[in-house]
């Protein structure tokens, strides 16, 4: 068998010239990294130019010693330039202004005021670039009036340059202004495609904690109860045992739970269908009411069930659909032996409204308060509606009644079922 090597990934091609021009124009210049490295490099640059300049053109006479000290201190400060652009544009134009002022070569030190004017123009406000500009020019025309009161040329060529490189910087610190506000607008795009998934996710957690709360409520209720009937029908009167009452007992435990297994399944398959555009599978809608009564009848409760609506939205009734079963599972599970429960669902002017109430034939059993009633009314709100659950007033009991929005119903369909267990034993 001839052996694999692992093939390494190709390294990063490093950015092209242009590129690297692009992102130095793009980035803000007080974040840019080793400014300023980049800046004493530039300084040192534009000295050498300026000495070579002051060197071979005639453009005034040649620095000598003191000369030479004022074009070097007007250079320095450009090492720093980023740090306090105002700061450090006076400390150039200091040194230079003397050094025009003494007629020495003028060309010489003009790219680094141009530098500095630059500097002030691309991260300075507009007001202060504009004041800055006509500083100089006006200073400009005082120096050119004493030193060299016949170069008008000389005077708007240098007006020229300034009033260019200043209108330059401003356009560079607007298009850059321009390219942050689309990497803002990018990224504050992304982080609210984040936290969307992420409430997506959150509320699809919540959703299936309902439904599994509901379900396994439910069924363990039921469950229990049946469970209750067999164990008392063995002990009532072991001597005289109603086989035919006990097997029927246990058929309806083994038809609740296969029932319940079948649910749980659906639940775990939606879950596990990951790559579907919307699992969320077929919901429950108030077809389903019959069975939830049929299975509170085999835990031993009478049930009169009307149903007097259809065509629902589906949100509105799967928000039905559990709400019942929750309060089936309650008055099961606290309303005392062969509770008395009514069921009521009817559309009416745009709204799906829901009873439950049962008789409290027994005491409550003291216990771990759960999350059934918090659940119904997150079922309620999440489609809009209202739901109030509490004692019946002027009598035993326990009523929930809930307002769900729905379209209203031209041909409502009318469904009356009265369940009524049957004794065991």
């Amino acid at each position: 068998m001839q052996a694999t090597t692992p093939t390494t990934p190709p390294p990063p091609s490093r950015p092209r010239v242009g590129e690297r021009i692009m992102a130095a124009i793009n980035r803000d210049p007080s974040t840019a990294p080793h400014a300023d490295r980049n800046d004493t490099v530039l300084a040192a640059v534009l000295f050498t130019a300026a000495a070579c300049t002051a060197l071979f053109t005639d453009d005034g006479r040649r620095p000598d010693a003191l000369g030479w000290a004022l074009l070097l201190a007007g250079h320095a400060p450009l090492a720093r330039r980023r740090r306090r652009p105002m700061l450090n544009f006076c400390l150039v134009a200091a040194p230079i202004a003397a050094f025009h002022a003494l007629d020495h070569n003028h060309s010489a030190p003009v790219p680094a005021t141009m530098v500095a004017l630059y500097t002030i123009a691309t991260t300075g406000t507009v007001r202060r670039t504009l004041a800055t500009g006509g500083t100089v020019i006006g200073l400009g025309l005082v120096m050119n009036a004493l030193t060299n009161p016949e170069g008008m040329i000389e005077l708007l060529r240098i007006t020229g340059w300034v009033v260019a490189v200043l209108f330059c910087g401003i356009d560079v610190r607007y298009y850059r202004q321009y390219v942050a506000s689309i990497v803002e607008r990018a990224e504050r795009a992304e982080r609210t495609r984040e936290e969307e998934a992420r409430r997506r996710v959150a509320e699809e957690r919540l959703r299936v904690a309902r439904d599994l709360h509901d379900l396994l409520a439910h069924s363990i209720t039921l469950i229990g109860v049946q469970t209750s009937v067999a164990a008392h029908v063995l002990t009532a009167d072991p001597q005289r045992l109603d086989r035919a009452a006990v097997a029927k007992a246990l058929d309806d435990i083994a038809e609740t739970c296969r029932s319940a297994r079948g649910e749980l399944r659906t639940t775990l398959e939606v879950l596990r269908a990951q790559d579907a555009p919307d699992a969320r599978g077929a919901l429950p809608d108030l077809h389903g009411l019959p069975d939830l009564a049929e299975a509170a009848r085999l835990a031993g409760a009478s049930v009169h069930l009307s149903v007097r609506a259809d065509d629902v939205p589906p949100a509105v009734g799967a928000a039905a659909y559990r709400i019942v079963q929750e309060a089936l599972t309650n008055a099961v599970r606290h309303a005392g032996p062969e509770p008395s429960v009514h069921v009521e669902v009817c559309a009416e002017r745009g709204a799906l409204r829901l009873s439950v109430t049962d008789d409290g034939t027994g005491p409550d059993p003291a216990g771990t308060p759960g999350f059934g009633l918090v659940g119904m009314r997150e079922r309620a709100r999440s489609v809009g509606g209202t739901l109030d659950a509490g004692p019946r007033s002027g009598g035993t009991g326990f009523e929930v009644t809930a307002v769900l929005p729905a379209p209203a119903q031209s041909l409502p369909t009318t469904t009356t079922t009265t369940i009524t267990a049957e004794r065991a034993g």
